[in-house]
């Protein structure tokens, strides 16, 4: 327990800011149209890039014998990776819809 509130009262600033911007987002998310929302969530997929490089680098930097630091790094690759391919999946799909039709 004195552990946890050292950690709390070194990082307080930190805390403040994870807070803080926690209640940015959704004030920032809960004013975006509708019509908005599926194109910035397929671009902030496609931003989740930078997890999958960070992920990397952990897995990189890891004990060989660190398994638990390997399993994160692996699974943190696989999911960022789907995520990206899902953003790019999803924006490809909806400017599908602002082609025009071929006639037939």
């Amino acid at each position: 327990m004195e552990q946890l509130i050292n950690f709390l009262s070194t990082n307080m600033g930190m805390i403040y800011i994870l807070i803080l911007s926690v209640f940015l987002g959704i004030e920032v998310i809960s004013h975006v149209p509708s019509v908005l929302h599926t194109p910035l969530m397929s671009g902030a997929n496609a931003i989740h890039g930078v997890v999958i490089i960070g992920a990397i680098i952990v897995m990189g930097q890891a004990e060989p014998d660190n398994y638990l630091a390997l399993t994160l790094g692996f699974l943190a690759v696989i999911l960022g990776t789907l995520n990206v391919v899902g953003g790019f999946v999803v924006t490809d799909r909806m400017l599908e819809l602002f082609k025009k039709k071929k006639k037939q």
